[in-house]
């Protein structure tokens, strides 16, 4: 009988997969972060517990084109300063990416709140723009110029929070109780400038980061990096406490505007 592709792998070929997924190559990125400080108890009201807002009320959006061997990926967060014990990060509240298989690998594994969206990134000479879309939404734009160089940061490890959960076959809830996933990227930079600009929110209902208004902007960059990481579980949750976020990571309960975006095959 021939090869039946969807029966059972060999041990061999399942040793084969995991060893090929452990020698990744270094994979770059092109990308804009502009990080403001907002109002303090909207941070609050994100966080699921047992996160806490961390010392400063600040939210980061990346908004970045990942060079992916002949298919380019556009890959974007909005996230709030966060701490759980001594850990300080980022809790991301939304991560727009232009692919189904950037979805498929980060929701499943780590818990990412991962949604199918545009992502633009784009420069001509100085002038820079970068846009996380949905729905026909731009809900974040940042926009600029570029005014300097900035020195290249020491690689640094840095946390993001997740929380990984499945909902109940019956609708009734989750599955089973969640976990609080703690995701430790370590960041190399090879280029890095300042960019003058600002940082423009606009309402959406799918999308509402326009609660987290910019107070005071505290800078804009554009650089390029490449990431590895690694994620564990550090503590499991409690699913009432955890239930009443979970609209974060869907539309609508039933899903059905999640769609791709108009032209995705």
């Amino acid at each position: 009988m021939a090869r039946v592709r969807y029966g059972a792998r060999t041990e061999a070929e399942i040793a084969a997969a995991r060893e090929k997924n452990a020698k990744i190559p270094d994979i770059w990125s092109t990308g804009v972060v502009a990080v403001w400080e907002t109002d303090p108890d909207v941070v609050a009201a994100v966080l699921p517990p047992p996160l806490k807002p961390a010392e400063e009320p600040l939210v980061r959006a990346a908004i970045s084109t990942v060079d992916l061997p002949g298919y380019p990926l556009g890959a974007g967060s909005v996230a709030v300063a966060a701490r759980h014990g001594s850990v300080t990060g980022w809790y991301p509240l939304v991560m727009p990416m232009t692919h189904e298989r950037a979805l498929t690998g980060g929701r499943e594994v780590f818990g990412e709140p991962k949604k199918l969206g545009e992502v633009t990134v784009e420069r001509d000479g100085l002038v820079v723009r970068a846009a996380l879309a949905r729905h026909g939404i731009a809900f974040v734009e940042v926009r600029g110029a570029v005014d300097r160089a900035l020195p290249l940061p020491e690689p640094e490890p840095k946390t993001d929070f997740y929380f990984k959960f499945l909902p109940a076959v019956d609708g009734s809830g989750l599955e089973s109780e969640p976990v609080l996933v703690h995701c430790v990227r370590n960041e190399r930079i090879r280029k890095l400038e300042n960019v003058t600009g600002d940082v423009v929110l606009r309402e959406s209902m799918y999308d509402p980061v326009a609660d987290l208004t910019v107070r005071r902007l505290v800078g804009i960059t554009i650089g390029e990096k490449t990431t590895d990481q690694q994620g564990r579980v550090v503590e499991r949750v409690s699913a009432d406490a955890l239930l009443p976020y979970v609209h974060q990571r869907y539309d609508d309960p039933r899903q059905v505007l999640d769609g791709p975006p108009e032209g995705s095959v």
